[in-house]
């Protein structure tokens, strides 16, 4: 069953390479959708998958990357479907 997830990552997520991180980590789960900077300094992210593989990467963004501080996730449920994994530009 495949599932879509939108997600608000705070802490020291900027200048880190936790969107790098996260790309990395979605292509490798097969985890399809986008990843961007907010200018609040959170990332905001959106996953689309098999629902295990959107789990781990959930569960991946309550760790983090290693250079990465976590405070807190924000996940809701949403809507729509992607192909591959991209990073945006800063909204």
């Amino acid at each position: 069953m495949k599932i879509t997830r939108h997600l608000r990552i705070y802490g020291l997520v900027q200048g880190v390479f936790f969107r790098d991180s996260l790309r990395q980590q979605a292509e490798s789960l097969g985890v399809a959708g986008w990843v961007r900077n907010r200018r609040d300094g959170s990332v905001e992210a959106m996953l689309y998958g098999d629902a295990s593989a959107v789990e781990t990467l959930i569960a991946w963004c309550r760790v983090g990357n290693g250079r990465s501080r976590i405070e807190r996730v924000e996940v809701e449920e949403a809507q729509g479907t992607f192909a591959g994994f991209e990073r945006r530009d800063t909204v």
